[in-house]
């Protein structure tokens, strides 16, 4: 096997095995779409931070990544970089060799230019892919999944109302969403996000055509879900595609089929407006959020990070 720096010259092989990973995970989740135009892989050229896997001119892998992001997750100093759903890929055969030997060359390209923190996001059911990078001592963070327009099970929601709020009814919806961000600095979490300003939010809103519906217990707003033309994926470009950005329910209102009903509303909404498939993305240490999400979507990546010691970067 012999490791090279990722060059144009790979693409058309890259895409090859990207298209056959991505064939055999639909295998497992029959709701992801077929793609029929594959993301340019000219970006990973460009930085030079890619590295292939060769059995003499047979491309057997490849891993590459975007350009680094410096101040990560609002770490000053912290240089991060990723791999995405379409930036790695191997054979089928001796995965874990292939793998454990494109991290290293990349990996050491990574360091080189003063990245600390690498993730990388793979296949949920490429279980070898996922263990070799456990080994190299990655953990899991994210989770993407989607599932199609099918009703999710729900109980009677009689003391409920819901509704679909118009712009000047979003005011409602902002305490919500400043304490969905303010809940990710709680154990297991540990993220720091900054919540909006009101006027922020409702521009954002607005930007972005939103999707909300809006849940009250005696008049007062207790969970919301919004949804966006937006995914960490390239499944967002995909025709008929939508995509869960938020959602939280009060605790205290949890367990009683409130978050069902939301999310019921929502594909009922977006059913009619012709979208065929709902995604979401969701920390994989959100104990509530897991669960709820994994019960209604399938999952189909699971995004891997470490944090290699900044003492070593050279």
């Amino acid at each position: 096997m012999t490791i090279k720096d990722f060059t144009a010259d790979h693409i058309e092989q890259a895409i090859a095995i990207a298209k056959r990973n991505y064939q055999a995970e639909r295998e497992h989740v029959p709701a992801l779409p077929s793609v029929a135009d594959w993301p340019d892989l000219s970006c990973f050229v460009e930085n030079n931070l890619g590295v292939a896997a060769f059995d003499g001119e047979t491309m057997l892998g490849y891993l590459c990544c975007w350009n680094p992001w410096d101040g990560a997750w609002d770490n000053p100093g912290l240089r991060h970089v990723f791999s995405p759903l379409h930036g790695n890929g191997t054979v089928p055969e001796n995965r874990v060799k292939i793998y454990a030997r494109l991290y290293q060359a990349a990996g050491a390209k990574w360091a080189k230019i003063g990245a600390a923190s690498h993730g990388v996001c793979l296949y949920a059911h490429d279980t070898e892919g996922l263990a070799q990078f456990f080994r190299y001592g990655f953990g899991m963070r994210t989770v993407d999944a989607i599932r199609g327009m099918e009703e999710a099970a729900a109980p009677p929601c009689g003391e409920y109302t819901f509704s679909q709020p118009a712009k000047e009814e979003l005011t409602e919806v902002y305490p919500l969403d400043v304490l969905l961000d303010n809940s990710f600095i709680d154990s297991p979490f540990f993220m720091f996000r900054e919540p909006d300003s009101q006027t922020a939010f409702l521009e954002k809103a607005a930007q972005s055509q939103s999707i909300f519906f809006l849940a009250k217990h005696q008049g007062k707003a207790v969970a919301y879900i919004k949804a966006e033309l937006d995914g960490e994926t390239f499944i967002q470009d995909t025709p008929g595609y939508l995509h869960v950005k938020a959602m939280i329910c009060l605790p205290e209102h949890r367990g009683k089929g409130v978050s069902q009903k939301l999310l019921n509303l929502l594909v009922e909404k977006l059913k009619a407006d012709g979208i065929t498939r709902l995604g979401v993305d969701f920390e994989s240490f959100n104990p509530s959020g897991s669960g709820f999400w994994l019960k209604h979507f399938t999952a189909y990546t699971h995004g891997v990070v470490r944090r290699i010691d900044e003492k070593a970067l050279r």
